[in-house]
């Protein structure tokens, strides 16, 4: 049995895990990440895989995978948006500093990965997924691989175009969808429908101290959740945007499935209905012809550990 070390690296957390051929996770290891301090991020990614490495030294490769945009060849951080990494040499920094061959991409790359292998669309052959959490990352994989286009940068759904000359996003460009479909925008949709429709948001408010500014989407789930108004035409206004995007994308790439992960997913039917609404409407003209399947995805937390790990292994 071939055990590999995957490393999940956000702006919050270095989680890492030893990881089966089945995608188990045997052992694993957290550290805060120190996002403002580059080195202090790539030594604690090494800490991490040493930790584990030590408890199990059988383990053959290391899988990173990390939210940032990663160069073609696999072996350099070009930029990540929540960490202070810009040209960050990390796959040959961490391979010599473990003595383990490493295989660096993005954490939407091998989440996706992950659902495609062991997950929700461990049947197809195709699929694209997208991540929806404070922003939104997204992944291909096209005849049973991960699609990275030419540069390593494929895939980054979350700044496709959703409303021209929309709100403006960290990106540069205006009308991302980030800004209308992503764990924010679920914030500034009930923020917005707090102020202007008090009486349809109490329990909104209730929860957030009566300040419509202090409202969180922890906040606008457990409200939703309780029949809250405002909070529920929040997850729809954001459900909606993910639908009509999904049925774009379905046009252009038809994918076998399409999955939604990420932190929002937690929150269920609440956002899986929205979406399913607004994709079978945007193609409801396309009836007789076969359309990609929708899930939420199945991974959970473990996703990127896992999809990294297992991407090591088959390098």
């Amino acid at each position: 049995m071939t055990l590999t070390i995957g490393i999940d690296v956000g702006g919050t957390k270095v989680a890492g895990g030893v990881v089966d051929e089945q995608g188990n996770v045997l052992a694993s290891d957290r550290r805060p990440t120190p996002a403002d301090d580059p080195a202090g991020t790539r030594d604690t990614i090494v800490e991490v895989a040493a930790e584990l490495a030590a408890r199990y030294p059988d383990a053959k490769a290391i899988g990173i995978g990390a939210a940032a945009w990663i160069n073609a060849a696999g072996s350099t951080v070009l930029f990540a948006p929540n960490l202070a990494w810009r040209d960050e040499p990390l796959q040959s920094y961490v391979s010599e500093a473990t003595g383990l061959p490493v295989v660096l991409d993005n954490d939407a790359n091998v989440a996706a990965w992950a659902e495609f292998r062991f997950g929700v669309a461990v049947h197809a052959e195709s699929m694209l997924m997208i991540t929806v959490g404070t922003g939104i990352g997204g992944a291909i994989v096209v005849n049973g691989g991960l699609w990275r286009g030419a540069h390593g940068i494929a895939a980054e759904l979350g700044h496709i175009q959703a409303v021209p000359d929309g709100h403006p996003c960290g990106c540069g460009r205006l009308g991302c969808l980030e800004q209308y479909a992503s764990g924010n925008a679920l914030v500034r949709f009930g923020r917005t429908g707090a102020r202007q429709e008090p009486e349809r948001a109490a329990k909104l408010l209730e929860l957030a101290g009566g300040d419509p500014l202090a409202i969180s989407g922890r906040q606008v789930t457990e409200a939703a959740r309780a029949g809250d108004g405002v909070a529920m035409d929040a997850f729809a206004q954001v459900g909606y945007w993910l639908g009509v995007a999904l049925a774009d994308l379905a046009q252009s790439i038809d994918p076998q499935v399409m999955v939604i992960g990420g932190g929002v997913v937690d929150a269920g039917p609440l956002l899986m209905g929205p979406i399913e609404r607004a994709y079978r409407e945007q193609l409801s003209n396309r009836g007789r012809f076969p359309v990609a399947e929708v899930h939420a995805a199945r991974m959970g937390n473990a996703a990127g550990v896992v999809g990294a790990a297992d991407l090591a292994r088959r390098a």
